[in-house]
């Protein structure tokens, strides 16, 4: 009988370390997993390393004065200053983020994350703060009106990306050209000085660069699948996601996460609860 409450103890206690943020003890800051030290090393150190793609406006990118700027950075920072440390600022080489995140060398990835279910396998994510749509772009004054006007066609992505994966999952994949670049500012670029005819990205960053540097540039309104953002850490660092998790309730709670929504979107945007 006691062999049998020792085998229960232990699976629970693997359950938990196991568990994501979302859906776990995400937001109570309480009951955390045996030997987690990720949020003690955080708070010890008093810095907190945000790894992100510096070219992915207006989650996270570098401004014409080289500074690193945008949504996520500022939630973070007031993320950061609520818990009282420095926030570190980290840009990452995307395609291999989840590599600087289990090496240690970054604390999370937040910068317009993804959720998707080998994510989800791979990090512990957060609960989910904001929708996104993953479109097509083309210039105003192209052929191109729908998905079926992509045959043939030269198609722009970021690598490594979700945006990636959902276009070469698509059945018309086969029958368009693919065109993988760094990031999707690039890939902006490319398509127009004419090396491509479409791009496929995130919804939130085609809005915000048409809007913003007048692009003239046109969403298709066929997309191919909707999205989520969150924020990943390491598997196992459950207390250092709950302490975040619960900063980001409080900050919806008394309108501060709102505040920084309105500056970069015009309203509050963000789902988290």
């Amino acid at each position: 009988m006691k062999l049998k409450k020792i085998l229960a103890a232990m699976t629970a206690m693997t359950m938990l370390m196991l568990g994501g943020c979302a859906g776990g003890s995400a937001g109570t800051g309480t009951a955390n997993p045996s030997g987690d030290a990720s949020l003690q090393k955080v708070l010890d150190s008093g810095e907190f390393v945000l790894g992100l793609d510096a070219s992915f406006p207006p989650m996270g990118f570098t401004d014409e004065n080289n500074n690193i700027v945008g949504f996520d950075i500022d939630v973070a920072q007031e993320v950061c200053d609520r818990m009282g440390v420095k926030l570190i600022k980290q840009p990452i080489v995307w395609d291999a983020k989840e590599e600087d995140l289990n090496a240690g060398r970054i604390d999370c990835i937040w910068n317009g994350l993804s959720v998707n279910p080998s994510r989800a396998e791979a990090m512990n994510l957060s609960d989910p703060y904001m929708e996104n749509e993953m479109i097509f772009v083309v210039p105003a004054n192209s052929e191109i009106k729908g998905i079926a006007d992509l045959s043939g066609k030269t198609v722009g992505v970021q690598t490594g990306s979700t945006a990636q994966e959902i276009l070469e999952a698509a059945d018309f994949f086969s029958t368009i050209h693919e065109t993988p670049l760094e990031d999707n500012v690039e890939a902006l670029r490319q398509m127009e000085m004419g090396f491509s005819d479409a791009v496929f990205m995130d919804s939130v960053v085609a809005n915000y660069l048409i809007t913003s540097n007048g692009k003239d540039f046109v969403m298709l309104e066929e997309g191919l699948e909707k999205e989520e953002y969150a924020i990943g850490f390491r598997k196992n660092d459950q207390a250092l996601c709950d302490e975040v998790q619960k900063q980001l309730s409080a900050m919806k709670a008394d309108g501060k996460l709102g505040e920084i929504s309105t500056k970069w979107f015009g309203s509050d945007v963000t789902t988290v609860k």
